[in-house]
């Protein structure tokens, strides 16, 4: 079927003629309005990571207060970029390649030629200061790709080009382009120098093969030779298109003003990256874990959010609907209070009864590091000789209090139990999480007030679970229209502290001991039975 070309020069996508099992990253429908590709830009504070997506798509991920008193990314930063190819035979190598922002037309022509949009890149801009440490592995999760910055005016490695590279390795990343910046700050002997630091720095890890590309964020040079190489040295992913879709949020946001009318308010909008499966407007969906909150015994209780998408966005692109791949903005009818702040930042998006079940107590098969790395040692090399590489990593120690990062989620974590044979920690979940056997989690150890990067591993197994509640919250938003405000009241989302088993007709029933129930574990049609509990709590004081 052709492709039908809107007015704004983008492809048209029609929920119609929807077939899932057609779609591929590079389908003209989706790349024309969605990111397929995530690329994280790592390394140390201040080497210009921010400065290079900038140059590349056009949008500065620096927006918040602090990050621009500072001029630091604090927050994962975003933004969306087409790479064009001129159609030119003559067009030479690079300068046969641009990049422009995600509302720019597929095609354009100009003095060269005719320029086709070849790729649709998501930046995921990584903070490089060595306290946020745990926002950059939480971006980590769904790279696909990174771009490794190393200013040419420092010595190399600083402490968090060290850490970064080990986080990407851990989370298997296997594509990755090193970016020697601000090579105008310094002489051509002086780069030369560098880059051979660079080429010993990378040698045995998984950048070993990287090309280091020379460039000037600022001035813009070479940014061509980087639009090239991320077509050329990047492949397009597999994207698993036709399963139950799966989002991890990265972000989440409450887009209304203050004061803004009744009649105006939005539900709450999570942004992240589809892992699987498309999203379309109108689908039901589940958020897990959800509210999590403690019964009066002090036990953790996980109360999933179901809701339904109202909008989908990448960047100020209106999708019907998003494929796996680039970041992308999930509006839903939702009270916008559970989303506002990041506080849906770590939990994972998709249909209901069909996500990952949630625990509180896991097993990991660590691997620790051999050295510790992102701290600075000068007066240790100075005492213990050159070739000092850093203090060494002690092992686990029962009731160790750890940073465990699994997916977006960081959470903290108590161990409570060790074996030496293999490498076995159970570990004492502070918040829950929502995950599979198997999945990839890092560790983080505080040393000297900061979180350091000291390990990873699978997760293998769960011990402790409980029993959440799922209820409807796509009511909440339409009925809070429609309710007068009096005394700054007005209607929330809120659920249920008891469990309504399959068969069972009595409630509440406390929550057996096991993993936390699935959908499936949970009556099927829950909401005759519960329908008067839900109303007495949906109204409160704000």
């Amino acid at each position: 079927m052709a492709t039908t070309i809107g007015a704004d020069g983008l492809a048209v996508q029609n929920l119609a003629n929807l077939d899932v099992t057609k779609l591929t990253p590079l389908s003209p429908e989706v790349i024309s309005r969605q990111a397929t590709i995530n690329v994280g830009t790592i390394g140390h504070v201040a080497h210009g990571k921010s400065t290079v997506v900038r140059g590349l798509s056009g949008v500065m991920t620096i927006r918040f207060k602090q990050e621009k008193e500072r001029n630091i990314t604090i927050k994962l930063g975003y933004a969306n970029a087409k790479i064009y190819k001129c159609q030119n035979p003559d067009c030479p190598n690079p300068g046969c390649y641009a990049s422009h922002g995600s509302a720019y037309p597929d095609r354009y022509t100009d003095e060269h030629g005719e320029w086709v949009v070849v790729r649709h890149v998501s930046f995921v801009d990584c903070p490089g200061h060595d306290i946020l440490m745990a926002t950059m592995l939480n971006g980590a999760a769904v790279m696909d790709a990174a771009m490794l910055l190393i200013a040419a005016n420092e010595k190399c490695p600083q402490p968090q080009t060290s850490e970064h590279l080990a986080a990407v390795e851990i989370m298997r990343l296997r594509h990755l382009i090193i970016l020697q910046n601000k090579v105008e700050l310094v002489t051509e002997a002086e780069a030369q120098q560098q880059y051979t630091d660079i080429r010993n720095f990378v040698k045995g890890t998984v950048a070993d093969s990287a090309p280091v590309v020379p460039i000037s964020a600022v001035l813009r040079y070479n940014l061509d030779v980087v639009a090239e190489y991320l077509c050329t040295q990047i492949p397009v992913p597999v994207r698993d298109f036709t399963s139950s879709p799966q989002m991890i949020i990265i972000r989440s946001f409450d887009v209304n003003k203050p004061g803004q009318d009744a009649e105006e308010l939005m539900g709450g909008v999570a942004g992240g990256s589809i892992l699987k499966g498309v999203l379309k407007v109108g689908d039901e969906i589940e958020i897990r874990p959800g509210v999590i909150s403690k019964d009066d015994q002090g036990h953790v209780i996980c109360r999933a959010i179901k809701t339904r998408i109202k909008s989908l966005h990448a960047e100020n692109n209106e999708l019907q609907y998003a494929v796996p791949g680039g970041l992308i903005g999930v509006g839903t009818q939702m009270d916008p209070t559970l989303t506002r702040a990041d506080r849906l930042v770590g939990q994972v998006l998709g249909y209901p009864g069909q996500l990952p079940d949630v625990y509180d107590q896991i097993e990991i098969k660590y691997h620790l590091l051999r050295r510790l790395l992102g701290v600075k040692h000068d007066a240790d090399a100075t005492r213990h000789g050159e070739g000092y590489k850093g203090p060494s990593i002690t092992k686990l120690k029962n009731k160790e209090i750890l940073m465990v990062n699994i997916g977006s989620t960081a959470a903290g974590g108590q161990i409570v139990g060790t074996k030496t044979e293999g490498s076995v920690a159970k570990v004492q979940l502070a918040v829950p999480v929502c995950a599979n056997i198997g999945d990839k989690l890092a560790l983080s150890r505080r040393i000297d007030k900061h979180w350091r990067l000291i390990g990873y591993g699978p997760l293998e197994a769960v011990k402790q679970y409980r029993v959440y509640v799922t209820c409807p919250a796509y009511r909440d938003v339409a009925r809070s229209r429609n309710t007068k405000r009096k005394n700054n009241r007005r209607v929330r989302n809120e659920f249920l502290d008891v469990t309504q088993p399959r068969g069972s007709t009595n409630f509440p029933v406390p929550g057996p001991p096991g993993r936390i129930a699935s959908e499936d574990d949970l009556v099927s049609s829950y909401h005759d039975k519960v329908e008067a509990e839900v109303l007495k709590v949906l109204s409160f004081q704000v």
